[in-house]
């Protein structure tokens, strides 16, 4: 038995398809705090609660959680600090206890914000602090866990709104309204951005592989673009659009890349640049 946390979710819809592709049959835990039922693939079982209370539910000898579930964006959580402590923190120690008991394997979602000063949003704070309890529970308790950060992940299914979505979905959601793309300071910022297809075959690689990491398994292209670079191709895209740039945010962090190659020497595993394709073909 596989449990996906937040299973309903953006990467997480898109892990539970992949694992049912493959002859798994997972287990979905979701409050469908930022999705619906909508996003529940059917042929999966489903518990409709929060992750905190994953001790409800009686174990059918549990191999795997993928635990995705949590607050997942740096601005929402500056409204919603004790939210992103009760998700990320109190539900990852959740998992990790139901872990300790019934002996599973833990994959957790990291975040690459972990290399920027953590202590500049509570998002990522508290995602950090879940990376120290998965660390804890390894060393203390000797619980099977592993850590996988991801870098910017887009993709189908992503979140269409201007609070959940991330920059692409955000402006994806601007073009359909008619309003300008917002670009927040000068647009210099780099991210890596990595598919959602890339991060959930490193989930399951890392899920079912055989070697451990001491501190994380970094899920990123190892190549990075300035938010300009992305407003010129959605431009090609949609050449009627326009732009407006915005004060800079908290949180808003220069750059993030992905240096760190263990994934690929461990396990041969490589994440495929195919930001400016995806763009191109956006409906």
């Amino acid at each position: 038995m596989i449990y996906v946390t937040g299973g309903a979710g953006f990467i997480g819809k898109n892990l539970v398809n992949e694992l049912i592709k493959q002859g798994d049959i997972p287990y979905i835990i979701d409050n469908l705090s930022n999705s619906t039922i909508e996003d529940i693939n059917s042929k999966c079982s489903f518990y409709p609660g929060d992750v905190q209370d994953i001790h409800k539910i009686h174990p059918s000898k549990v191999e795997i959680i993928y635990h995705l579930a949590g607050q997942s964006r740096v601005q929402p959580s500056f409204d919603f600090p004790i939210e992103s402590v009760e998700s990320n923190v109190n539900g990852t120690l959740a998992v990790l206890e139901y872990a300790r008991k019934y002996k599973c394997r833990v994959v957790y979602a990291g975040s690459s914000s972990k290399h920027n000063n953590i202590h500049d949003s509570p998002y990522s704070t508290t995602k950090a602090l879940g990376e120290d309890l998965c660390k804890l529970y390894r060393e203390c308790y000797g619980v099977d866990v592993e850590i996988a950060r991801f870098y910017n992940v887009y993709g189908p299914g992503e979140a269409l709104d201007p609070i959940n979505g991330n920059v692409i979905g955000i402006w994806r959601y601007l073009i359909q309204q008619g309003k300008r793309l917002q670009i927040v300071g000068d647009g210099s910022q780099r991210r890596d951005f990595t598919h959602v297809d890339d991060i959930v075959s490193g989930l399951i690689t890392i899920g079912e592989g055989v070697s451990r990491h001491d501190d994380a398994w970094e899920l990123g292209t190892g190549v990075n673009y300035n938010i300009n670079d992305l407003y010129n191709w959605f431009k090609e895209r949609y050449p009627n659009i326009g732009k407006e740039h915005i004060s800079d945010q908290k949180g808003n962090y220069n750059s993030t890349l992905c240096v760190n190659d263990d994934m690929y020497d461990k396990f041969g595993w490589r994440a495929e640049d195919r930001l400016e394709q995806y763009i191109t073909n956006l409906k």
